[in-house]
């Protein structure tokens, strides 16, 4: 069996990133384009180097995986059962209009789940993290740890969590076939937090994202006894096939809803 890791060298490196990125936040920058025309900044690249330079003298034995070195080939990837899957900096849109609504995304992934996440916040110190048959914690501006959870019974109307960046026309059919509800938009990976700590029901994805955008998330989520299921229900899974793109997916607290019944029918 493998030996837990310790989460307070975890805590410690996503402050670590937060610091490198804000000093950057609070100065000046500029941006180019990815290959795929999604924007990068140095902070991006800063806080990369940063954790990948650590977690490879913490856990030299465990592959790493970030949105920024994301060109390992399936042939090397299939054989990993367990690695780092790293967003350095989730969320550059918001860090780029400075809204603060962007996070440090680290997540273990063991036999295709994901079982560890640590995610922080920077601009409003905020610290989420969890381990799967653990629980969830969130930490505000280095106060004590909180236990976090989801609700297990969903608000009438439902709390739903949105994009602030990618609200798109199947998002609109989705919601509109919900009916009453009540939007809650933000910006990242604090979307799932906010149905991890019970301040929404449901975050459901209906547009592209990559595999280091949820891992962290999805291991916070599960810890704090939510789901994160393609719309199909299953859960998500991680490195089974060459491309890191994820299917649309659902994130949740309330297991006896079928949110999948909202889905536009084609």
């Amino acid at each position: 069996m493998t030996a837990p890791l310790p989460m307070e060298p975890l805590l410690e490196l996503a402050r670590q990133a937060g610091a490198a990125i804000l000093e950057i936040y609070h100065g000046g920058f500029s941006v180019t384009d990815k290959e795929d025309k999604s924007p990068l900044t140095e902070a991006d690249l800063a806080a990369h180097h940063l954790i990948v330079e650590r977690l490879e003298g913490l856990t030299p034995e465990i592959p790493v995986l970030s949105e920024e070195s994301a060109d390992i080939p399936f042939e090397t990837r299939r054989g990993w059962r367990r690695y780092w899957l790293i967003d350095p900096l989730d969320g550059t849109k918001e860090f780029i209009k400075r809204n603060g609504e962007f996070t440090v995304n680290i997540a273990l992934i063991e036999d295709h789940r994901p079982t560890l996440g640590v995610i922080y916040a920077p601009v409003i110190d905020r610290l989420y993290y969890g381990s799967v048959g653990e629980g969830a914690w969130m930490i505000d501006d280095h106060q004590a740890a909180k236990p976090i959870s989801v609700a297990s019974t969903h608000h009438r109307p439902p709390r739903i969590a949105g994009s602030r960046s990618h609200a798109g026309e199947a998002l609109q059919a989705y919601l509109r076939n919900l009916g009453e509800h009540e939007l809650l938009s933000m910006g990242s990976s604090l979307k799932s937090c906010l149905v991890a700590e019970g301040r929404a029901d449901l975050y459901p994805r209906l547009g592209l994202t990559s595999e280091w955008d949820t891992g962290a998330a999805q291991a916070i989520v599960e810890a704090a006894g939510g789901q994160v299921t393609t719309l199909d229900m299953q859960p998500l899974r991680y490195n089974t096939k060459e491309s890191l793109l994820n299917p649309h997916f659902f994130v949740f607290g309330d297991r006896s809803v079928d949110w999948s019944q909202y889905l536009a029918q084609e």
